[in-house]
């Protein structure tokens, strides 16, 4: 995703805990298909390094396990699923997100007359 300065690159990583539980609903996938698939819903490039750390957070919740499956004809490949925990936290989560986005549009709606169309920092 973006550069440091790219404010959508922080949005993505504050929500991608909720966007790996949600794609896994579909099915379980390891790490790379995992970022494909966050890929074709527009979030951009997930690099592993933003991934993989998620990844294990989640899996020390017990929001999502892994498995290692063995490669043909290549090595093994850690595969990832969503586990009912995970399934009942990603409700939760779906819910408040619904409201948080809701409240941010209602902020960003009620003020967008109010800006002139440009940001300043107060000066």
């Amino acid at each position: 995703m973006g550069g440091a300065t790219d404010p959508a690159a922080n949005w993505i990583r504050a929500g991608l805990g909720l966007a790996i539980m949600a794609a896994l609903t579909e099915g379980d996938r390891h790490g790379y298909a995992l970022a494909q698939r966050l890929a074709e819903f527009g979030l951009g490039p997930i690099r592993g390094g933003a991934l993989y750390p998620v990844l294990n957070r989640l899996e020390s919740e017990e929001a999502v396990r892994s498995d290692w499956l063995p490669g043909e004809g290549g090595p093994g490949r850690k595969v990832y699923s969503i586990t009912e925990a995970g399934r009942r936290r990603l409700a939760d989560e779906r819910t408040r997100w619904g409201e948080f986005t809701d409240a941010f549009d209602r902020l960003l709606t009620a003020t967008s007359d109010s800006d002139g169309g440009t940001t300043t920092s107060g000066t």
